[in-house]
């Protein structure tokens, strides 16, 4: 049910209401209960408790003046707002605020591709254009262009760019707010501003050269609360002439050292699209005497891994690498790939698995794992979809995304460090089983560090169930904080705690953003909390949830 924004009368909100009703429209204005609670997080971990992030309704204008008329209304009557794209940065918070009260401002309306250059290989688009809604653009005018994409493809270019989202091409693109390029925004005051080269009256190179001249703020926006962002140039990928995967696998534990060490030289070389690792041991678990030897000790030494690998002629590591690029070019870095590491890591074995020509066929793309090829798609939501396996699945989940250094070793030593200090606890993942052990393997999304992703379920009709997920997840963050490592987004109920996590010099970091919020939103109308910043006028809000 909508609560009513923090020092605001419900005869305050309603004349607010009012004024944001002349701007958009009747329709356009969500207060009654029944639409509110489309605002909700749909996997809030406090979903039906007094902690739950609750909106007060929700506005959707349509074109730039309108939101700028509204945050001007919003700074008149202290209404907090909280934009969002499409709302579904799920995990994330989804379309809730970071502190109840606040007022949605939807920009789903504002769902223009404004303009895609071939030649130059950008898009600009407004905040409401989802990731289907470019691909179908440039597929219906026969453009040889491909984008880059998250799971699932109905996010936000614009959204999943600014929390710093990740898809799953080659590593210039695959990190969403690093391949950005100019921004159209409403500051808190309502005044609008264009960052790069935009800034420049008739500017024709706004989606070429981001910096433009002095300080660069685009950074402010991602996962930040300074402003609203109505417009956004992305880069995009030339479509590659071919593309070719491979696998790589090797036999012992510590084999994942020098097998790292290749793979990362091979995409800093640019050699490669994303690296994805996995672990065939692992896999075989429930064999023996794998499984003899995990009942005896569920995190045995190397040496013990090592010989039951070799007694299983099962690979302890494999790598699957990818190849975009000419058709030539293809393979001859795929037979670099292989002498590099054939040179490193002695027993390193090949598999040559395949190899396209393009533009793919239909079929081609449908029985492939599409996001490889900027092919958007909604497959994500069949992990953890009701099965066989499955037949009660949770309502949700949250991820728990940790960054640590790209190197075996370090991958390695947090697979330890984070399977001791959760042992006891009865942490579960998703699929009801702990998340840590011998077999974890890093996520590969970011193209200079490793990421440890562990969904925790989240629950409808069990509280109790969510108080220990979100015990779960603060000693997480706890854990990987105590270590040096710490998340690269959250879900609101831990953006503080996460924020906390960045203290050098007693918190100077998040000391000297919130002296710019309050800087350049005194009211502190836009997303109060988000990323853990506080404006002075909410600023008794910030918590560390347990």
């Amino acid at each position: 049910m909508a609560v009513l924004p923090p020092n605001v009368s419900q005869a305050t909100f309603d004349d607010a209401l009012r004024r944001f009703r002349e701007v958009v429209g009747e329709e356009w204005v969500f207060s009654s209960d029944e639409d509110v609670d489309l605002y909700r997080d749909s996997y809030s971990p406090s979903w039906g408790e007094p902690g739950e992030r609750m909106p007060s309704g929700a506005v959707a204008p349509i074109e730039v003046e309108q939101v700028q008329r509204i945050v001007r209304i919003a700074n008149e009557f202290r209404v907090p707002l909280y934009p969002i794209s499409t709302g579904k940065n799920l995990t994330y918070g989804g379309s809730a605020p970071n502190m109840s009260g606040t007022l949605v401002l939807d920009l789903k309306r504002m769902n223009r591709v404004l303009e895609v250059d071939e030649r130059r290989a950008f898009a600009l688009v407004e905040p409401g254009v989802s990731y289907f809604d470019l691909y179908n653009y440039i597929q219906e005018r026969g453009l040889k262009l491909w984008i880059d994409c998250p799971d699932p493809g109905w996010g936000s270019v614009v959204g999943n760019s600014l929390d710093r989202g990740l898809g799953y091409t080659t590593w210039f693109f695959r990190d969403h707010f690093g391949a950005h390029c100019g921004m159209e925004v409403v500051l808190p005051n309502g005044e609008l501003m264009r960052t790069g080269m935009g800034a420049v009256p008739g500017s024709r190179s706004w989606q070429d050269y981001r910096y433009g001249f002095g300080p660069w703020v685009d950074g402010l926006f991602s996962q930040g609360n300074f402003g609203v962002v109505t417009k956004m140039g992305c880069w995009l990928l030339p479509e590659p002439d071919a593309y070719l995967s491979g696998i790589v696998s090797v036999p012992r534990r510590r084999d994942l050292i020098p097998l790292v060490d290749v793979v990362n030289y091979l995409e800093n070389s640019s050699c490669i699209g994303q690296p994805r690792y996995r672990s065939p041991l692992g896999a075989a678990r429930n064999e023996p005497p794998l499984r003899d030897l995990l009942a005896r000790n569920p995190f045995p030494d190397d040496a013990e891994l090592d010989r039951v690998a070799e007694e299983m002629g099962v690979p302890s590591w494999a790598c699957q690498l990818q190849f975009y690029g000419g058709t030539e070019v293809v393979q001859a870095m795929w037979r670099q790939a292989r002498q590099k590491l054939a040179e490193a890591i002695p027993g390193a074995t090949f598999e040559d698995e395949k190899y396209y020509e393009m533009p793919m066929t239909g079929e081609q793309i449908a029985n492939e794992r599409k996001v490889a090829f900027g092919v958007p798609n909604l497959a994500i939501f069949s992990i953890g979809a009701r099965s066989e396996q499955n037949p009660i699945p949770v309502d949700g989940h949250l991820d728990f995304t940790c960054v640590i250094p790209k190197t075996g070793e370090d991958f390695l030593n947090a697979s330890r460090v984070f399977f001791d200090a959760m042992q006891g606890t009865e942490v579960l993942n998703t699929n009801g089983q702990f998340p840590f052990s011998p077999f974890l393997v890093p996520s590969t999304w970011h193209a200079r560090n490793f990421i440890i992703i562990v969904g925790l379920p989240t629950y409808r009709t069990n509280t109790e169930a969510n108080q220990r997920t979100r015990a779960w997840m603060s000693q997480l963050i706890e854990v990987a904080s105590a270590n040096g490592w710490s998340e690269y987004r959250a879900s609101p109920t831990f953006q503080d705690q996460v924020m906390a996590a960045y203290s050098f010099n007693d918190h100077v970091l998040r000391n000297f953003l919130e002296t710019l919020k309050d800087a350049a939103d005194p009211n502190g109308i836009i997303s109060p909390g988000r990323g853990g910043v506080w404006p002075g006028p909410y600023r008794s809000n910030r918590m560390t949830p347990v």
